[in-house]
């Protein structure tokens, strides 16, 4: 059994994009819910640190992260664009969402767990380099992929990315790369419109683009195919996870078929690589996942699959 270490925040649930969104507090209530129930007693939690600015300018422009900040309203909604709303918490919401992940990649990186989920919002796979978007305002998986090269010299990172939407801010920040890694599975066509099978970096990309109404057979092809040997050939150091759970035949947001075991499924199969390969040492992020008992199953049975691993 892995030790694994659950960090998350209150902020989180308090960033509020506005009645009606679908980014909305109740998804993190949902998913700690779940993880509160008996199943989970072993987790050990921990509250997800601020992330410090020079951290988040590894991966966006300075002026951007000080942009955005500045922009928090006193009160009500601010629109960043006409997806990505910020509420007067959501300044320190995506401060702790980044800092989890920074928090995480430490904590498996100096051994005192083997490997670590991040229940946080606001999501962050969207947020490219130069701009946030679609509910993202810091891409966290980055920032925390930067912060273990920088903070503990870890060349070799893969991200993987399982959400619905492709993960086109993370592509943007390892395109270029080649000891980043990235791979995504993801409806084709739906939004942000990247993320076609061309789309390979410097040879470091895997994109697996699938039709609406792809299942569990399709999906897990396309790991089994394509993600998992090219993984495998990249032999990361450390293995991240982009959580998305909008993929899911429950999801309002998206149009492919998964159940909650396919996402334990693809968990093992991450884990285990990240044994060969990294010591085990894997770090997890909550994307996306509109609806609510469907995201908070697939979130157990993801957690469930890295307690076990």
């Amino acid at each position: 059994m892995a030790h694994t270490i659950l960090f998350t925040h209150k902020a989180c649930i308090a960033h509020d994009p506005g009645a009606g969104h679908p980014e909305r507090p109740d998804r993190l209530r949902a998913v700690m819910a779940r993880l509160d129930q008996p199943a989970f007693a072993a987790l050990e939690r921990r509250e997800a640190p601020l992330a410090s600015r020079e951290a988040i300018a590894r991966v966006h422009d300075a002026k951007l992260v000080e942009a955005i900040l500045e922009a928090v309203p006193k009160a009500g909604h601010v629109a960043i664009d006409a997806d990505t709303r910020m509420s007067p918490q959501s300044g320190e919401a995506a401060s702790r969402a980044a800092g989890a992940l920074i928090a995480a990649v430490d904590a498996v990186m100096k051994g005192e767990a083997d490997n670590a989920f991040c229940a946080v919002r606001p999501p962050g796979h969207h947020a490219e380099p130069a701009r946030p978007m679609g509910f993202c305002l810091f891409n966290n998986i980055a920032i925390g992929a930067a912060h273990a090269r920088a903070a503990h010299g870890v060349k070799r990172i893969a991200m993987l990315d399982f959400d619905v939407h492709h993960g086109n801010g993370t592509q943007a920040f390892v395109e270029a790369d080649a000891d980043y890694f990235f791979a995504s599975s993801h409806q084709w066509p739906l939004y942000p419109g990247t993320g076609a099978a061309s789309e390979t970096g410097v040879g470091n990309v895997v994109n697996v683009p699938l039709r609406a109404m792809a299942g569990s057979a399709e999906f897990r092809a396309a790991w089994a195919d394509k993600v998992l040997p090219a993984l495998d050939r990249f032999a990361p150091e450390l293995v991240m996870i982009s959580a998305g759970f909008d993929a899911h035949r429950d999801d309002p947001l998206g149009g492919l078929q998964l159940v909650e075991a396919d996402y334990e499924w693809v968990t093992n199969e991450l884990a285990r690589l990240a044994k060969r390969h990294a010591k085990g040492r894997l770090v997890s992020t909550l994307e996306g996942g509109y609806d609510l008992d469907a995201l908070a199953a697939s979130t157990a049975a993801h957690v469930t699959a890295l307690m076990a691993a």
